[in-house]
């Protein structure tokens, strides 16, 4: 299956050095540092040299052979020919990147040992033969862009650029020189879209075009094409303004909380973002140690963009689907591909990084490789680098992670247990619902409508979830039951925002709560929706659910595909494989289940012309629980406590959360025990001024309030970015302030408070730590 982004997967992965003292040895001549590029660009692409008799390679190298051999019978080579492949016609620049991706395994074939294709002349006759035959009809430095834009300057100039580097001592000079000149028509630098000269180049199409420029710079010996491909990355011709190691306060990029946007206002971290790592880190490797080594000092937000951005989201290895955006709909390219692609990336950048980062990404990625899918997966290089890794004894294996973390910018949540991990979608005017287009993610119309996704495995969103799930049932959601046509953008990709502001949370010690004011789109339902999140435990709360179409609402508790058997029981039910679900003061009695195989096809979610699916029936069967709060509700509620890997037994008995308010204007709990480590936590969303377990806020806001070892830790956040200043009275003495954020003022005494300057502070946490015993302030 040909998609759009592994039209770009060839190259991938030199040593990245990032700190040498000389740029390039000393009194090399330009012509042997062009060979010397040239070299470190082919083991790139083929990960020679390997030894081909190693097992480790036996499956990719197996994959490559019968990839090639397959595509080589279906090669149409006869006189006349007007195409390559019947499926990929040249009427549509779809196909003629298409075609030479396709050129691009053959030639990879040819280049890798251990392949039947090894050194065949015929068939680098026939590569040649075609990439000839592409040049005169489908892409020239004559033609003018149609369609989507993408395929002219990035897909089809990689996949050529690629091919020549494989077969770069068979070329002619005349050959040579046509197909750069193609590529500079279409990809002359990685600072300016082509066909739109006013548009400049962001995250990761810039980070894509730089690496397309230092290719050509290498194949063509340009050594302006190379210093315009390092330049591109820092964005020297604007001044750094578009500069990929720049974070940014809007529009695409890295921003300082974690997040990553790209298409302005899209969730992308797992996509676009692993897309523009791999990017950076190839450029970064194929240039290091030459004279255009990237230099720029800033180069560090990447390098620290590995633990704040990307580990996040990788839950043994896989990468959580809550921030692919509408890749999920790519049957070709789903969690545990991006995953994969991800931790090769950092790989790749550990090896040249300094030793501090190299250390810990060695750590990370042994840990996501050992517990993961990745050597099932991965290519010929990237298994080389990770088994280097497995086999160091001086690295050690990173544990699974626990944590909370709120990434406002993006309206993203994820909360991270050894054992388990859960990840929240929200959205707002600032972060769109979803995006679709080009004929992908036709039903994903709720997933950035409060959807939630729990990770106890590695198979449940994998296993052909999205084509089967029920997109009207996305679990987490609450959803006015209407009909939805196909999600379809009028031109190219759209995103589509919502219309409430409030959107995020608050997190302290590695807990947190987190708060959606839901606006259905096209309906009048509105409902206001909280998630606390605990050690063994994620409180849901929903109120003010209200709606006047005549259509029945819904929320869906869970939507669980390949479960086991349910058990019921009064105000608690269990999933075998997944869970409990607690149902706090007979929220249970309402409970409705189904149990049903769903049968689709991955092309009824992704028709596209590079990443359609195949029309092939696929079916799952699923286990759906949810609350039905009928037509028209007027204030309706709802509470469930998911219980992640609990028995049947747990579920039953848990007690360690109490829901003390549960309305429009306030939602708040109180956990304790071995829910939050011991001591005591209160979580509230402050929809409006109010009061809730002996805690009072004068503004909207939303409030932590962990008690523990004769500290109170406090934690405010304004998640709908419209409260200027508020005061908390936490109802508990505190007598010394240990630490405080710069924004957070103290109230000491036996009803302490604090206030917090919320203005700009663009829903970010703000902590004070203080002490219960001990008069007077440190």
């Amino acid at each position: 299956m040909i998609t759009r982004r592994s039209l770009l997967g060839g190259l991938a992965a030199a040593p990245v050095l990032l700190h040498t003292g000389t740029a390039g040895a000393a009194g090399l001549a330009a012509g042997t540092e062009f060979a010397a590029l040239r070299a470190k660009a082919f083991g790139l692409l083929t990960g020679v040299p390997f030894d081909p008799a190693d097992p480790a390679f036996a499956a990719p190298l197996a994959r490559l052979d019968a990839s090639a051999s397959a595509l080589h019978a279906a090669l149409d080579r006869a006189a006349g020919r007007t195409v390559l492949w019947a499926d990929q016609p040249l009427t549509g620049i779809a196909g003629t990147a298409g075609s030479y991706q396709r050129l691009r395994t053959l030639a990879l074939a040819r280049a890798t040992p251990g392949t039947s294709w090894y050194g065949r002349p015929d068939l680098a006759t026939d590569v040649l033969a075609g990439l000839d035959l592409l040049y005169d009809r489908a892409y020239n430095e004559t033609k003018r862009e149609t369609g989507n834009w993408w395929f002219w300057e990035i897909g089809a100039p990689r996949a050529l650029l690629d091919t020549c580097v494989l077969l770069h001592d068979l070329l002619s000079p005349e050959q040579r020189a046509a197909w750069l000149r193609a590529v500079d028509r279409f990809c002359p630098n990685p600072d300016r879209r082509a066909n739109l000269p006013t548009l400049a180049e962001t995250g990761a199409n810039r980070a894509d075009k730089a690496l397309i420029v230092a290719l050509r710079g290498v194949v063509g010996e340009n050594a302006e094409k190379l210093a315009l491909a390092r330049d591109g990355l820092s964005d020297v011709r604007d001044a750094g303004r578009n500069s990929l190691f720049r974070l940014v306060g809007s529009g695409d990029g890295f921003y300082a909380d974690g997040s990553f946007v790209q298409h302005g206002v899209v969730a992308y971290t797992g996509s676009y973002g692993v897309v523009l790592l791999q990017s950076l880190s190839s450029t970064l490797g194929l240039l290091g140690g030459s004279s255009w080594e990237v230099r720029d000092p800033a180069v560090a937000v990447v390098l620290d963009a590995v633990e704040r951005t990307y580990a996040p989201w990788l839950h043994d290895g896989l990468m959580m689907d809550a921030v692919r955006g509408r890749a999920v709909s790519r049957q070709a390219g789903r969690d545990h591909h991006a995953g994969r692609d991800a931790v090769d990336a950092i790989l790749q950048l550990a090896a040249g990084a300094p030793a501090a980062y190299a250390g810990r990404f060695r750590e990370l990625a042994k840990g996501w490789v050992s517990r993961g899918r990745f050597v099932e997966l991965a290519g010929i290089p990237a298994i080389a680098r990770a088994r280097a890794v497995l086999a160091d004894p001086t690295v050690a294996t990173a544990p699974r992670p626990s944590g909370h973390h709120v990434f406002a910018a993006m309206d993203r949540v994820v909360h991270r247990r050894p054992e388990w991990s859960f990840a929240l979608s929200l959205s707002s005017t600032r972060i769109a619902m979803y995006e679709c287009g080009n004929g992908e993610n036709y039903r994903a119309w709720y997933q950035g409508d409060g959807a939630t996704y729990l990770y106890t495995d590695l198979d449940h969103y994998s296993a052909d979830y999205w084509p089967t799930v029920d997109s009207y049932r996305l679990a987490g959601t609450t959803v006015d039951t209407r009909r939805r046509d196909p999600a379809v953008s009028v031109s190219g990709t759209g995103a589509f925002r919502a219309r409430n502001a409030w959107a995020g949370g608050t997190t302290v010690d590695g807990y947190g709560v987190a708060s959606l004011d839901l606006m259905a789109a096209g309906s009048t339902l509105v409902a206001r929706k909280s998630w606390v999140c605990l050690d063994d435990a994620v409180v849901c709360l929903g109120a003010g659910i209200s709606s006047t179409d005549g259509r029945p609402v819904e929320t869906v508790v869970d939507n669980r595909g390949g479960a086991g058997a349910l058990t019921r029981g009064t105000g608690w039910a269990h999933l075998a494989g997944v869970g409990g679900y607690a149902f706090p003061a007979g929220e249970g009695g309402g409970l409705r289940t189904l149990r049903e195989v769903r049968t689709d096809s991955w092309r009824a979610i992704n028709d596209g012309a590079d990443t359609g699916g195949s029309a092939d029936p696929v079916s799952r069967e699923y286990v759906t629980l949810w609350f039905d709060h009928g037509p028209d509700p007027a204030d309706a509620s709802y509470a469930y406590i998911l219980l992640p890997g609990a028995t049947p037994e747990q579920t039953s008995a848990y007690d360690r959360a109490e829901i003390l308010a549960n309305t429009a204007s306030v939602q708040a709990v109180t956990a304790h025990g071995r829910s939050v480590g011991g001591g005591k936590l209160f979580a509230a969303v402050f929809w409006a001024a109010g009061e809730a377990g002996g805690v009072t806020a004068d503004a909207p806001c939303t409030v932590l309030v962990r008690q523990a070892a004769g500290r109170i830790r406090v934690a405010v956040a304004d998640p709908g970015r419209s409260t200027a200043t508020v005061t908390v009275r936490l109802g508990r003495p505190a007598h010394r302030v240990v630490t405080a954020d710069p924004a957070v003022s103290v109230d000491l005494g036996e009803n302490a408070a604090i206030t917090v300057t919320l203005s700009g502070s663009r829903g970010r946490t703000h902590t004070a730590d203080l002490a219960i015993g001990g008069k007077g302030q440190a």
